[in-house]
């Protein structure tokens, strides 16, 4: 095993993580495999993360925290007004979702393994699309442009009716002739029930 001089960080091993999943599925790949790719010693993978199970909900957390962030910008862009952003946010979100499973399908199914064995992960990551949404529907109640008397609820009724935009499990979906125009079609139903 070669070693390497470069420092070990937990964000080297969940990207060194990443390229084992690809390449050996999340079935056959091990601790030992990332280690071999570092350049390092299991053991020292270990002081990053002391299980293998640790180590699966770090990678797979990254991987959701990716759209997050991406979608936190829309969520901060108050020049923009409410109707605008929560149009984006959905088109973002779908368009983010896609992109991973037409991108790189090996991982992504590798990911839909790992999302069905953590679900406290995929959990927080609906907690925080949802508080997203929240924001943009709170400020669209506050600037007269949205009616909700509960945004939060109202959000998570936005998120789970758009679901077959972004929930994996509609991923063989995405790439249909016209999947587009049924999004926008959805999109433009929600919004118009929620105009104040």
């Amino acid at each position: 095993m070669a070693q390497t001089t470069e420092a070990l960080t937990a964000e080297r091993i969940l990207a060194a993580t990443e390229d084992v999943l690809r390449r050996h599925g999340p079935a056959k790949a091990t601790v030992v495999d990332v280690a071999r790719a570092l350049g390092v010693s299991h053991g020292s993978v270990y002081r990053h993360f002391r299980t293998k199970a640790a180590l699966r909900e770090a990678v797979t957390e990254r991987w959701l925290d990716r759209t997050s962030e991406a979608l936190s910008g829309i969520v901060a862009d108050e020049e923009r007004d409410p109707e605008s952003r929560l149009r984006a946010w959905c088109a973002a979100l779908f368009a983010a979702k896609r992109h991973k499973a037409g991108e790189d399908p090996q991982l992504f199914a590798t990911y839909m393994v790992l999302i069905g064995e953590i679900s406290a992960v995929v959990d927080r990551h609906i907690t925080d699309l949802t508080g997203q949404l929240t924001t943009i529907i709170e400020n669209g109640v506050e600037r007269g442009v949205f009616a909700s008397a509960a945004p939060a609820v109202t959000a998570r009724a936005l998120f789970d009716a758009t679901g077959r935009f972004h929930d994996p499990c509609y991923a063989r979906e995405w790439e249909q002739p016209g999947i587009e125009a049924e999004f926008d079609a959805v999109v433009d139903l929600l919004v118009r029930g929620l105009r104040a």
